[in-house]
């Protein structure tokens, strides 16, 4: 935690989730989160299921979930060291991936796409609307993360720059 109100959450290297037959340990992640919010337990029976690896909530300000998915349901080729780049396009994962955190086809919904990189990983963000979510994409190993934050209209309003902060902040460790 530090003076401005904000701490940095990282998965922690014990955790464990999604260690089915073939699976590797889930590559930790980190990202910025106000203080007051607070994590959220998960269940399977989320939308989601058991692809759901963390969740975080605030009344205030909205909802983060991070999904953890098996590569292996994209393309069989993608090996043990998965980038986002050979999953597909920008356009390829959010069409594939979108209606997974936000229930339904992101057609027509998708208001930005950007690529930015960050210790030589490639990073996919979208901003969807409606429902309001921003959503980082990468893969590491044999996954694909999908990092959202979502909030309904008048927490958007009031603490979009806040939310932009959070999804701005995902990064693979």
């Amino acid at each position: 935690m530090n003076k401005t109100g904000w701490r940095t959450y990282r998965r922690p290297d014990e955790k464990s989730g999604g260690h089915g037959v073939g699976w590797s340990p889930i590559i930790p992640y980190l990202f910025f989160v106000p203080q007051d919010w607070e994590e959220v337990p998960v269940s399977i029976a989320d939308l989601g299921g058991t692809e759901i690896d963390l969740r975080f909530a605030s009344s205030k300000e909205g909802r983060i979930s991070v999904i953890v998915a098996p590569v292996l349901r994209f393309a069989d080729n993608l090996g043990d060291d998965a980038t986002i780049e050979r999953i597909g396009t920008p356009e390829k994962v959010i069409s594939a991936f979108g209606p997974e955190v936000i229930g339904e086809n992101v057609e027509g919904k998708v208001l930005s796409m950007e690529v930015s990189e960050h210790d030589g990983r490639k990073y996919y963000q979208f901003e969807l609307e409606p429902p309001h979510a921003l959503i980082t994409a990468t893969a590491a190993g044999n996954r694909l993360y999908l990092f959202n934050v979502i909030g309904n209209g008048l927490q958007w309003k009031r603490h979009y720059k806040d939310l932009k902060k959070i999804a701005d902040s995902f990064r693979i460790v």
